[in-house]
């Protein structure tokens, strides 16, 4: 590329009291070489969060989008939408940041190592607690790579601070848009990717700190995160892996009308486009990263 990219800072926002501000007063202090924009999607936030904004510092690079509770997954869609940059980094509304982070973490999109990196991800309240990216375990839950000096393959980004070029995000349909809530976003596009031919990565040269909250903003149920479970398997995995996963359902709703419902939205049809398109199956994604799935 000949020009400078420039990059879109998207941030979804749900009740996040002092965070929001806390975070944009990190990312404006910091150094960087880029030009960016910041894209708050304030989703439906009922304790004033960004209310702030419309007397903050640096106003002309920020933009708020109100949303009336359309979901992580979704906002963080929309704030891509509405994104002007070659490249798109999204964060978690909790966050503080190091000088030269983004130039960091946008330097292999920019070598085309990778598609879409991650940052390595510490605790504000014990900054010696690091995750750089995750992996999968027996029963689908995420856990924590462990350390490596360079940049490294992730099966799954997480969605707390990841960058990712604005081409490979619209080309796999972004973040999935009939998920319920909150619960797998992060896993079902770092799949989605992997499975369409793109890479993921972990920067451990970049560390980012992050409020792990003890209560969560989104109202989350058992049924909304056993349909995103199942909506997921049956967009990518074959059928005696979506056995499994409904294997995994023990609360709220039964297996069985969870999988109603996910079949009744439409999924087969979505499942269909996604085998015609990508590269790779399930089987080669669980392979590839030793996950005992």
């Amino acid at each position: 590329m000949g020009t400078q990219p420039f990059i879109s800072i998207i941030i979804p926002a749900k009740n996040e009291g002092g965070n929001v501000k806390s975070t944009l007063d990190s990312l404006l202090t910091v150094q960087t070489n880029f030009l960016y924009e910041v894209i708050i999607v304030n989703d439906a936030s009922v304790d004033g969060c960004c209310d702030f904004l419309s007397s903050y510092k640096n106003k002309d690079i920020i933009k708020l989008i109100q949303t009336n509770g359309i979901g992580a997954a979704n906002a963080r869609n929309l704030g891509a939408k509405n994104s002007s940059g070659d490249f798109l980094i999204f964060c978690d509304a909790h966050l503080e940041f190091e000088d030269w982070w983004i130039d960091h973490l946008v330097a292999p999109l920019i070598a085309r190592k990778t598609d879409a990196v991650c940052a390595a991800i510490a605790s504000k309240e014990d900054p010696s607690l690091i995750g750089y990216g995750q992996t999968l375990n027996t029963r689908l839950g995420t856990k924590w790579n462990t350390k490596r000096s360079i940049l490294f393959e992730t099966p799954i980004i997480p969605g707390g601070c990841f960058a990712i070029t604005k081409t490979a995000f619209e080309d796999v349909g972004g973040f999935e848009t009939g998920f319920k809530t909150w619960g797998h976003e992060d896993v079902e596009l770092s799949i989605k990717l992997w499975l369409f031919g793109y890479r993921c990565h972990v920067q451990p040269k970049v560390k980012i700190l992050h409020l792990f909250r003890k209560s969560h903003p989104y109202k989350v149920s058992y049924d909304d995160v056993n349909y995103n479970l199942l909506r997921m398997a049956y967009s990518h995995f074959n059928v005696a892996r979506i056995g499994k996963c409904k294997k995994l359902i023990h609360h709220g709703k039964s297996a069985a009308e969870v999988e109603t419902e996910v079949v009744r939205d439409g999924v087969r049809m979505q499942r269909k486009r996604y085998f015609a398109k990508r590269k790779y199956d399930d089987e080669w994604y669980f392979k590839k990263f030793n996950i005992n799935f």
